[in-house]
């Protein structure tokens, strides 16, 4: 059994709404990925990711989708790609990823609570 989170370890983590305003495939990857930037907007601007969401997402069906990210993690090199957050999906029952996003639309930047 794991040990419990506290309410300090989930305040650490900064999870914010963004909107994706471009996608591109990304060959180069190992695993089937989409290249994606996202806008937080205010202070935080757009930010990169590289999604293994190729299963459920064509790279021009998420242009305007709002998503959910992790603002804070250290950026990664993925194939020669600077992935500088981390975009939050689940597992289908097949395990590929679906994209976690506000059920409604809110502002760019809005952080998670």
């Amino acid at each position: 059994m794991s040990t419990h989170a506290t309410i300090e370890d989930f305040d650490r983590l900064d999870i914010r709404a963004g909107t994706v305003v471009d996608a591109q495939p990304f060959p180069e990857a190992r695993k089937p990925s989409i290249r994606l930037w996202v806008d937080f907007g205010g202070a935080i601007g757009v930010k990169r990711s590289a999604a293994q969401v190729t299963v459920h997402y064509a790279p021009d069906r998420l242009i305007g989708r709002q998503v959910m990210a992790v603002v804070n993690f250290a950026p990664r090199r993925i194939a020669g790609f600077e992935s500088e957050v981390l975009v939050l999906g689940v597992p289908d029952e097949n395990g590929a990823v679906v994209l976690l996003k506000p059920d409604l639309q809110v502002p760019n930047g809005g952080r998670m609570f």
